[in-house]
């Protein structure tokens, strides 16, 4: 999409109309495009890739080569065919320009870059993973037309008959016509232009019964501006009427609500500190001081994290967003999925601006400390990386985009596997994954304005789950030859987990499986007999089945029965400390006594009981080995004050202990718990009561 000048000499030497009708058209020149189209030619069929880009592999040659892999087991296929092609270049001596690092840490990931007992490698310099591209096209005889845009400002931009695509137009006139189309963009461009149903943004957590969807102020305590690092949101600190600063929002909408807010964007820059293969950091012509202002008082701060470099082969970096103001363009990219080609061209470029005036700043501001700019001062963009888009990636990170709306919807109960999958057609595993999405001013507990992120879930699955065909297919009515193997039909918290290259690659191959079959029995694709479409994706490595560990999952409010009490609801004495790490839970996540054993910690859940008689009561909280095995319990009931001491290293009937059946009168009915004398952790999530 980047800079049109650099594709004029592809539009001048093709034909200005393609005339052959292709068996698979696919739209999008990413890891799941290409997957695609070699799945078509190795089962016999004609396929073209037609696209925007004019490198192949989209985000996976566009700087983002610490590959987000979560269980690699269950990354088969032509995926895994993929990761194991880098794994042989890098066994190569001359593949090493400038420095060897044979064990290649992924930091946050707990794994190494070089799998050789796999023979596969998940770090990877942006070039080879675009060379690892090519040679599959070239090797399969697939054509590519890149530098093509769909001409999707125009409602005729395809051609169909009933709910059948026939033909596909470009803006430069050129039509592409085919039997099936697999759109491999991730704006799902070819979808919205088809007339498939889609959104955008974020649903609530009521629409598909989640609990990381929607807002996220609770959720998102990773890259916070948190004590001590707090900063003043406004021009002047401490004066309101002088202005907030830029990109701030006054006000946050209520947790769990939807709305129409996209997580940020970024480039992945490959920087390197070799000296003969580095290139300074321009400052760009439209530097503002003030768009940094907030980073600078953050360092100022002592915030320290403020990138995440990882490691790439020849002394090059993955560079990511990390910590609260960082690469991330927070809130700048909401108008980018429905822009024009132009608009989304600013977009992108205000963007690189966002990334290159950071590190100008950090390297040359006098504000940064003397420690941080000696850390970072040595780093610049890789020479021999992107040539054509001066060193930066050809590609913005679309984390998000249009997602499909079809009559199944992959969602968070699917990625913890607590509603099961009846036609997987490949595996995700990555965490339930956003970032931020705003920022706005928080009020303190004190009454001080302060400056608050908020969209960022990292939450894992808790395992590897399976991915339903249906994610991939369009309503019947609305188009029966096309299939989404990138903006698939999920939520937004349950996208992020499918979000991950690899899965793409996954998802791609087993679209184009299902396109072959549905060409050669004439079928419509969400006709095509799943048996058969599972035997193929076996026989070619893709893995579709995987003993899946126990269900992971939030147990929703209102969704239990009886009279139930979260603790976010519960009249909280001391210093509880929140956590969401261990499952099964209520709601988002649950407060713990952090150890503490003096007495000082008290938790009163009231109950509003809605007519007298006896009712069992439940104490609901996540087991572990370091929890105490005396939790002093008190339910007062209409006979009087009821004591126990809970183990809460078990539970007579998981997920929660039965405390007993007891008469209550009509009213509140209160549960306390606290922390003295205890010989563990505490752990305060839920009571439950069940009318007997």
């Amino acid at each position: 999409m980047k800079h049109f000048l650099t594709l004029f000499f592809l539009l001048v030497t093709i034909p200005l109309y393609a005339q052959e009708v292709y068996d698979v058209v696919v739209y999008g020149g990413s890891s799941a495009g290409v997957s695609a189209a070699v799945q078509a030619r190795r089962m016999g069929h004609t396929a073209v890739i037609v696209c925007p880009d004019v490198h192949l592999g989209g985000l996976s040659s566009a700087g983002l080569g610490a590959t987000d892999s979560g269980d690699r087991s269950v990354i088969g296929g032509i995926a895994h065919e993929f990761y194991h092609r880098l794994w042989v270049h890098y066994q190569k001596p001359e593949s090493w320009n400038w420095t060897r690092i044979p064990n290649l840490g992924m930091p946050g990931q707990g794994g190494r870059g070089f799998d050789n007992q796999d023979e596969s490698a998940w770090v990877f310099e942006p070039h080879v993973a675009e060379m690892i591209f090519d040679q599959f096209v070239k090797e399969n005889e697939i054509p590519v037309f890149r530098g093509r845009y769909l001409d999707r400002m125009k409602k005729d931009c395809v051609t169909k008959e009933g709910a059948k695509i026939t033909a596909i137009r470009m803006t430069n006139g050129e039509i592409y016509c085919g039997k099936m189309f697999i759109d491999a963009t991730y704006e799902g461009d070819l979808m919205a232009a088809a007339g498939v149903s889609y959104t955008l943004g974020r649903e609530s957590n009521d629409q598909y019964g989640e609990t990381l969807n929607g807002v996220q102020v609770a959720q998102a305590r990773f890259h916070q501006f948190a004590p001590p690092h707090e900063v003043d949101p406004y021009v002047i600190p401490g004066k309101p009427e002088s202005g907030l600063l830029p990109y701030i929002n006054e006000t946050v909408d209520e947790d769990g609500t939807g709305d129409a807010r996209i997580q940020a964007y970024c480039y992945r820059l490959c920087m390197t500190r070799v000296p003969e293969n580095r290139v300074p950091f321009p400052k760009p012509e439209n530097y503002d001081p003030k768009n940094y202002e907030l980073f600078l008082r953050s360092v100022e701060a002592g915030q320290r994290f403020l990138m995440i470099l990882s490691q790439m082969p020849n002394g090059k970096t993955d560079t990511n967003n990390g910590g609260p103001f960082s690469h991330d363009f927070i809130g700048q990219n909401y108008d980018y999925i429905e822009a024009d080609d132009a608009e989304r061209e600013r977009i992108c470029k205000a963007h690189e601006d966002w990334q290159m005036g950071l590190m100008w700043t950090l390297q040359h501001d006098p504000r940064i400390p003397a420690d941080v700019q000696k850390a970072y001062s040595d780093l610049g963009l890789s020479k021999d990386e992107f040539p054509d888009t001066h060193h930066i990636g050809h590609k913005i990170y679309v984390r998000e985009g249009r997602r499909m709306v079809s009559d199944f919807v992959h969602t968070e109960l699917h990625c913890c596997r607590i509603t099961p999958v009846e036609r997987p057609i490949g595996f995700g595993s990555y965490n339930m994954d956003s970032h931020h999405c705003q920022r706005y001013v928080k009020k303190t507990a004190d009454g001080r304005a302060v400056v608050w992120n908020e969209g960022d879930v990292e939450v894992s699955p808790g395992g590897a789950y399976p991915i339903d065909f249906g994610t991939i297919l369009p309503k019947k009515s609305e188009c029966v030859n096309l299939l989404v193997p990138v903006c698939v039909s999920s939520s937004h918290i349950a996208y992020g987990s499918i979000r991950m290259e690899p899965v793409f690659m996954i998802l791609g191959q087993s679209a184009a499986t299902a396109a072959c079959f549905a060409i050669e029995d004439g079928k419509d694709v969400q006709d095509v007999d799943y048996e058969k479409l599972a035997a193929r994706l076996r026989a070619d490595k893709q893995v579709i089945e995987k003993e899946l560990r126990p269900a992971k999952y939030h147990m929703q409010l209102g969704k239990l029965a009886g009279i139930v009490v979260d603790d976010e609801d519960a009249e909280l004495t001391g210093d509880w400390k929140f956590n969401d790490v261990v499952f099964p839970r209520l709601g988002k996540g649950y407060h713990h006594s952090d150890g503490v054993k003096d007495g000082s910690l008290k938790a009163v859940f009231t109950l509003e009981v809605p007519e007298a008689g006896n009712y069992e009561v439940r104490l609901i909280y996540p087991t572990n080995p370091n929890r105490a095995t005396n939790v002093p319990v008190e339910v007062a009931t209409a006979d009087g004050v009821k004591s126990f001491k809970v183990n809460q290293k078990e539970q007579s009937a998981p997920p929660f202990e039965v405390l007993g059946t007891f008469r209550f009168e009509k009213g509140p009915a209160t549960v306390t718990l606290t922390n003295q004398g205890v010989d563990g952790y505490v752990l305060v999530d839920g009571v439950q009561m069940i009318r007997k």
